[in-house]
């Protein structure tokens, strides 16, 4: 099969062949090397790409074995990359929607807990800087914690001051 190229250098369209297709294995790799996936993300993503539901458990567990794929990489990269901004129960959602087991969530939490209150300082700061003078303001700087994921509690206390 051919498809058509724009060629800069003459401004026409060249017809080139396709690349030829990758395999499972290797569309899997091609996947974890632009970010760290679940393994029901990776799966899901796959399942798109083949005709059939053929041997992507196979792969699957093939990259599992080799240590290319691993739920609790995707648990310590999203926990990285999101407790500077969110919540405990924002990113514990967000786990739950990659597909990452119950048991490797809950090992989490307790790491979260420690440092909510001073993260829940930091972007109610970050965005308000002070304390709200009336009711309609407090009901929208506590929206706004509560979207970020930050416990009632915790907000309460960021809000009191404490």
């Amino acid at each position: 099969m051919l498809r058509l190229v724009w060629l800069r250098s003459t401004a026409e369209w060249k017809a080139v062949p396709k690349r030829p297709e990758l395999n499972l294995y290797a569309r899997a790799i091609q996947c974890l090397a632009k970010r760290e996936y679940s393994r029901a993300e990776l799966r899901a993503r796959l399942l798109t790409q083949v005709e059939s539901g053929s041997n992507v458990d196979e792969v699957l567990d093939e990259l599992e074995n080799r240590g290319r794929l691993s739920d609790s990489r995707v648990v310590e990269q999203t926990l990285r990359i999101r407790r500077s901004r969110f919540g405990m129960q924002r990113i514990a959602f967000e786990l739950r929607q990659k597909g990452i087991d119950e048991k490797l969530v809950c090992e989490a939490m307790p790491e979260l807990k420690d440092s909510e209150l001073e993260v829940a300082r930091g972007v109610w700061q970050k965005k308000f800087g002070v304390f709200p003078e009336d009711d309609r303001e407090k009901a929208r700087q506590i929206r706004f914690l509560q979207s970020r994921g930050f416990a009632q509690d915790v907000i309460f206390k960021v809000l009191r001051g404490i």
